[in-house]
Formats: C-alpha cells, structure tokens, sequence
C-alpha cells in the first residue's frame, strides 16, 4: 500500500467505521464521534480545500489547541495533498508572522477569537493568506474569517480520489518549524513515509491494537504528539483529546487511557505528589517505602526473565491495595503503552514507576527525525538508558561525543534553508547535536546536549542536565538551571515548589506571607544547604557555589518553558541576568575576602 497518510487513514476508516474515533470533554460529559464520521469530516475539509483551488504542496496552517477538529483539519489537508503547518496555541503575533510568512501559508485553520486576533494584527504581512477559518467562531466574525462548519463542504468522491490518485510516501505531511532558543525557528519538512516508517516499527515491538485509546494532551503542534496521534488513529484506536494540559490529571482519571505518550514533567509530578502524601507520617512512609520495595523486587525480577521468588510475590497483593494500585489509579488505571519522551527523565522516577507495575518506555528523538531515534519497548527494556535506535536504523557516536543517527525518518531537510540543512545532514548522517554513548548492550545513553555543556574559565566542562535531574529529585525544587559558561565556577538558578515552601513555613513558623518567604533569607539557607547535600558527592568543579531563587514562574506564555515543558535555558539567563550577575559578583567578594 501507498505510504501516504491520507491513503492508509482511508482504509482505516473502512475497517473500523464504526468505532469510536475521537473523544474530548466538553460541558462536563463526552462528545465522541466514529471513524466514518471523522473519515466524512476529514473529506468535508479536503474538499473545502479544493473548492479554494488548493494545489498539492500548498502549505495550510494550523493555530489551535488540541481537539477532534485538530486531526480532521490535518488529514483533510493531507487528503488534499495540501502540506499542514502547525503552530502553537500560545504563539505570538510575531512568531505566526515569520512561521506564516517563511512558509507561505495559504489557508490558516485557528482554534478560536485569541488565535484569530494575534492572526488578524499581523495578516498585512503575510500576501500568500487567502482565507481565515476559526473553529469555534464568534459573532460578529471580521471580514475574510469564516467559520470551521461554513468551510467543510460536501465531498464530490471523484474529485478527491483523482487528487490521491498521485499521492506518494515523498509527499511532504508537514514542514514543523522548531521551537530553537537562538535564532528563528526553521521549518523540518517531513515526509508521509517517515511517519509510515515509524509507526511500523512501533508495531512490531509493541502489541496495542482497536481496543486501546490514548489520551493527546501534548500539543499537537509539536512532533512528538502529532506522529503518536497519527499511529493512534491509523491503529483504529480511540484518541482523547486535551485542550488545556494543566487538567491532565483530572482527565487521566476520567478517560482511563489504556495508551499514553507523554514528557518527564506528568512522571515527575506524580512521583512528587505520591511522596508528599506520605510526607508528614512517618508510619505512611515506612508503608509507602515497604510497598515500594515489594514492587521493585517482583519487577526486577520479571525485567530479568525471573520469576520472582515466593517471598516478594506473597506479599505484592498488600502492597498494591495499600500504595501501588493507588499510583496506577492517578494515572487513569493499566496502560498497554506508557511511553516519555521530549527530555531526559531520572532514573529514579523510572525505577518508581516500574516498582507500581508501570514501566515506563524511554525513548530519544528530535523533530528532524519525525522524530523518533530510539526507545525501550518490552522486548528491550533498559532503565536508565533511552533504548535501541528504531529498527532500520543507524547510530554512531562522533565529535564531541555528538549522537549521529542515519534512519529512514531523517527529515528531507529544513524548508528553504539549504545551508542549514548541509550543516545538519552529513554524508546522510542526522547530526542531532546532542551527546551521548550506546552502551555494551545496545543502548542509548544521553548525556547532555552540546551547546547546554558549560565550559568554565578554568577549562572544566560540565554537563548540567544531569546534575540539575540531582538537584530536583527533591521535591523542594521545582526548576532547576545550571550556570557557570565561561565564569569561574557553576552556581545554580532555582524556582522552589510553592506548597513544599509552605509546608517550610509552617514548621519554621517564618514571619509574613507566600511573597514574603520566597525572598527570606531562610529560604534561601534552606536551598543552599540541601544543594550542598544533594551534590556532596560530585567533583568540585560540578558543584554549584551559590542558589538564587527564581522569583517568576516558567511557563510557555512567557516563554521559558518550551511546549514540552522544558526549561529555556537562554531565555532563563536573559530573563534573571541581574539576580545572576548578583550572585557572581557577591561571590567574587567573598573570594576576596571583602
């Protein structure tokens, strides 16, 4: 079969009409449709499309939050042979501008009135627009914006199968411009039979099928989400979607997915939150502790290809009514896939996961890899490592420890950035710009990325995504970004855990309030004295000299967040540049002795 999107999503829809396709909660109950009404919506697209004149290779663009309407919008253009271009809810006028404008879109689908009116300050600048179609529309609309369901219009079958008749796996399936934290972000231009690569690679190592449904609260701007939303539906499985991610735990609870794709942050909090349940008694944690135990000997055992010994397997049903089922239960019940992915996740949440019956698969990837390189799956399962690079493909470790990955997903290059693309892709070989090892037994071990390495003026290199995961295994830290670039030694910017602060409060009895305590100077002791513990162990170039508090929060909106909830480690140094030049300069006089 063609490997084109559009054209397997068609023989989906055939097999499992009527089955539920999509989900999401609105009004507080589930709106849910089938496969033969999210196959009529997506031709209903296609075919607005083509009444516009939309040729094959048109870029069409895509500015909403999560929803049904996402995916319909997406293989509609794809059904069209049209090239989707996505971009972030939480975009400014400024980035639509050069994402639009560098990419010419010719038609922009926006979720709603916010999306519109960033949209509409900046359309003077963009010639290549022609219409405007808002998914939940107001009243009145501007002029040239017209509404999702007044665009779809009735299929004419001839004119869409003639259109798919030339669909081939080179056709582009999206230019997805990265979110870089220098520079402008450049278009990744992905191909259909990357994707399809993808997704059979999956297949073959993990079993999951109609029955299973996942849970789409990533953005589906970004590549991580879209490729696993797309593997998903051509499975015939259910996706739920999620429009605001700060309600993922409730939606866990409520959707029970089966499937879950997600980053570090949803594991790392679960892990948080189970511990400070316990926190304040010290018989909970002696429980707690116990069940732990109990459950990371019975699945070290499995991991081996052991059973356990009768031992941990007696006493396992106890520790699951009184700690592990309750984990499991946080997380929306059994999982079939439970995957992470978009940065590094510590070890030890890993080790806690796979203790309450929830082995979570690792993986490593970037968006010009569509985007996945490696991944733990059942038959190869490695913690501490991101697992073996996707079948058909190769990995090679070069300069600077750098991982290269040559697969049939590497992208087709960045859109209209030829010398870009040079740099990127050597003799075929993706430069992914990101350091690591594979290890004796196949698998891969990421280190740190190479431009985050920090090089002190003393010479010393040091990498800090592992010593900041350190640092935030306690749950009193809640970022945590490394300095030292070509200073004398590393210090340490932080962003404590408001409720841990709190709880700090109370025991200390400190005076005043939230605003109060954030900028005490028992806070800060506090910090620096359980940094200095945290990071006894390592070599005194690796441990931080000084903490500051970060008194903003990160988040996406301000743009220190990227949308996979990754610390912008650029954009944090600008934004806290005068409480760092503070630290360095106090240190230099205590150095003094001033």
């Amino acid at each position: 079969m063609i490997e084109h999107l559009a054209v397997r999503l068609r023989g989906t829809v055939a097999a499992h009409a009527d089955r539920t396709a999509t989900r999401i909660r609105r009004d507080d109950a589930w709106e849910t449709q089938t496969f033969a009404q999210f196959g009529r919506k997506v031709d209903e697209v296609a075919q607005g499309l083509l009444d516009l004149g939309i040729e094959p290779g048109d870029r069409i663009g895509l500015f909403a939050a999560n929803s049904p309407e996402w995916s319909e919008i997406d293989f509609g253009a794809l059904t069209a042979r049209a090239v989707p271009v996505p971009l972030y809810s939480t975009s400014t006028p400024e980035q639509i501008r050069h994402i639009a404008g560098d990419s010419d879109v010719r038609v922009m689908f926006v979720g709603g009135r916010s999306e519109a009116e960033r949209l509409l300050e900046v359309t003077d600048e963009l010639p290549a627009l022609e219409r405007v179609v808002v998914i939940e529309p107001w009243e009145p609309l501007p002029e040239g914006v017209v509404s999702y369901d007044d665009f779809r219009s009735t299929p004419d079958d001839g004119a869409i199968a003639a259109r798919l008749n030339d669909a081939r796996g080179e056709d582009l399936a999206s230019i997805i411009y990265t979110s870089g934290t220098t520079g402008d972000p450049k278009g990744v231009m992905l191909e259909h039979q990357a994707l399809i690569k993808q997704k059979e690679a999956l297949e073959e190592l993990f079993s999951f099928g109609p029955e299973d449904h996942s849970l789409a609260f990533l953005p589906l701007s970004h590549a991580l989400e879209r490729a696993w939303t797309t593997v998903v539906l051509l499975k015939g499985c259910m996706n739920t979607y999620v429009a605001n991610a700060r309600t993922v735990a409730e939606q866990m609870v409520l959707a029970k997915p089966t499937l879950m794709v997600s980053v570090p942050k949803l594991y790392e909090t679960v892990f948080a939150t189970a511990h400070a349940k316990v926190a304040s008694s010290a018989v909970k944690r002696r429980i707690f502790s116990w069940a732990l135990r109990v459950g990371a000997k019975n699945q070290h055992a499995y991991r081996q290809g052991r059973t356990p010994s009768p031992w941990w397997r007696a006493q396992l049903p106890l520790a699951d009514k009184l700690v592990l089922g309750n984990v499991r239960d946080a997380l929306g019940g059994p999982k079939t896939v439970l995957a992470c992915g978009g940065a590094p996740i510590r070890k030890e949440i890993e080790e806690f996961f796979s203790a309450v019956g929830m082995p979570v698969s690792t993986g490593y990837g970037l968006t010009e890899a569509s985007p996945l390189v490696s991944f733990n799956s059942p038959e190869g399962f490695k913690i501490g490592t991101a697992g073996r690079v996707m079948k058909g493909s190769e990995l090679k470790i070069g300069e600077y420890g750098e991982i290269l990955y040559r697969g049939p997903n590497v992208m087709a290059g960045y859109w209209r950035n030829q010398e870009a693309t040079d740099e990127a892709i050597v003799d075929g070989w993706l430069h992914t710009g990101d350091a690591g090892y594979v290890d004796t037994d196949g698998y891969l071990v990421i280190t740190d990325r190479i431009k985050d390495i920090i090089v002190t003026l003393g010479g010393k290199n040091v990498a800090p995504q592992p010593i900041e995961g350190l640092i935030l295994s306690d749950p009193l830290f809640e970022h945590a970004v490394l300095l030292g670039d070509n200073r004398p030694f590393i210090t340490l910017l932080v962003k404590p855990s408001l409720p841990q602060v709190e709880e700090l409060a109370k025991i200390g009895d400190w005076p005043g309030e939230v605003a109060d305590w954030l900028k005490s100077n028992e806070l800060r002791e506090e910090l620096r004295r359980r940094v200095e513990a945290i990071t006894a162990h390592l070599p005194s170039q690796d441990r931080p000299k000084e903490t500051a508090v970060m008194d903003e929060d990160l988040t996406m909106e301000n743009g220190l967040l990227t949308p996979t909830l990754k610390v912008r480690r650029r954009q944090v140094e600008e934004k806290f540049k005068a409480a760092i030049e503070e630290m360095y300069t106090r240190l230099e006089r205590l150095r003094k002795g001033e």
